[in-house]
């Protein structure tokens, strides 16, 4: 399956800076078993946990998220960028590579003891999924993993991740950036 993904994903050079090679999961997305692979693909891999909430991180993480939650049968938490929930919310910063940001979920996404699976697109250096798993630990909720369609290994996210404590899995994995 990985190697079927793979070809679907466009690889940008020199975006968003020179030495970036982007990885583009819109192809992906528009490509019917594309889509279907990467959802099943990503809920089969945590099939056998005991889960009760699927968060997904802007804004990628929504569309596969949200989907992973269906095919699941469970809720979905949105883990929005800053300023974008109109309730009131819980915000966790990190680092960027120039500067910091932030994301948010609703103070009330999830109560204590939940078991939540966090899904995005990408896991780089890890900041952003890092970010949101410990939003979800702020919240009392009890973290079941955190799966991605692409892993870049070479920028240490996922396993940055795992000594954390994180169960983490991806789909396709690309050497360099």
């Amino acid at each position: 399956m990985s190697s079927e993904l793979e070809a679907l994903i466009r690889t940008i050079p020199d975006y968003p800076k020179p030495g970036i090679m982007f990885r583009d999961i819109t192809t992906l997305l528009q490509h019917p078993k594309g889509l279907k692979l990467s959802v099943d693909g990503l809920a089969e891999k945590f099939s056998r946990e005991e889960i009760d909430l699927v968060a997904g991180i802007e804004a990628r993480g929504f569309i596969l998220g949200g989907a992973v939650a269906h095919v699941l049968g469970k809720g979905f938490v949105p883990i929005r960028k800053k300023g974008k929930l109109p309730h009131v919310t819980l915000s966790q910063e990190y680092a960027l590579e120039y500067g910091v940001d932030h994301v948010e979920v609703h103070a009330d996404a999830c109560k204590p003891g939940q078991k939540v699976l966090v899904i995005d697109d990408l896991i780089a250096t890890g900041g952003t999924a890092e970010a949101g798993l410990n939003l979800i630990r702020r919240l009392g909720g009890v973290l079941v993993g955190a799966g991605f369609v692409i892993d870049l290994p070479e920028l240490g996210g996922a396993e940055r991740l795992r000594k954390a404590g994180v169960h983490v899995e991806s789909l396709v994995s690309f050497a360099g950036h």
